[in-house]
């Protein structure tokens, strides 16, 4: 079983199960015997939920996974899209950007950094245009709250009201357009 455990200023330890991975989240100078007995005492709670996960993988239903040439076709083509895009909700958001980098993430749909430089999923080009859209307007508020705040979702709401349904569609398909990127 693989496990990675993750140190931050968090307060309390904690497991989670993401991609069959399971991730221990502790604290900066929580003790490595204070970690273990954690993970000890909750080896059953683990085990039930690696087993749940790897039952839902085993019901997915086979997706075609694409080709080397294929992905470098998307990656160009999402290239395009998502440049366009991030142009236009930029404009009409009044924020400025810096560099737009397209990637094929495992679990992440976009992200901006602190200098306002804008990283987007390949597979989002796989997706439909107001889905894409709406992870450009996430990003793009971004550049004005840089957290997951009420003012930062107040943001998003007034450029994009149908970010919801987006977020929703994303959490039912995302994991088939993600899969048909992996390598």
């Amino acid at each position: 079983m693989k496990m990675t455990v993750i140190r931050s200023d968090r307060k309390t330890l904690a497991i989670q199960i993401k991609n069959g991975e399971v991730i221990v989240r502790a604290p900066r100078r929580a003790r490595e015997v204070d970690i273990q007995k954690f993970i000890e005492d909750n080896m059953a709670w683990i085990e039930k939920h690696l087993a749940e996960a790897r039952r839902r993988e085993a019901e997915l239903p086979p997706v075609q996974v694409l080709s080397e040439e294929e992905l470098a076709s998307l990656v160009k083509r999402a290239r395009a899209l998502i440049g366009d895009r991030v142009e236009y909700y930029a404009q009409k958001m009044g924020v400025s950007y810096g560099r737009i980098s397209i990637r094929k993430q495992r679990t992440r749909w976009g992200s901006c950094s602190r200098e306002g430089n804008l990283n987007f999923n390949c597979a989002l080009a796989l997706a439909p245009l107001e889905v894409l859209d709406s992870v450009v307007v996430h990003e793009l508020a971004h550049r004005r709250e840089m957290n997951h705040s009420r003012r930062f979702y107040s943001e998003v709401y007034r450029v994009f009201p149908d970010y919801d349904k987006c977020r929703a569609w994303l959490k039912q398909n995302g994991g088939d357009l993600l899969r048909r990127i992996s390598r």
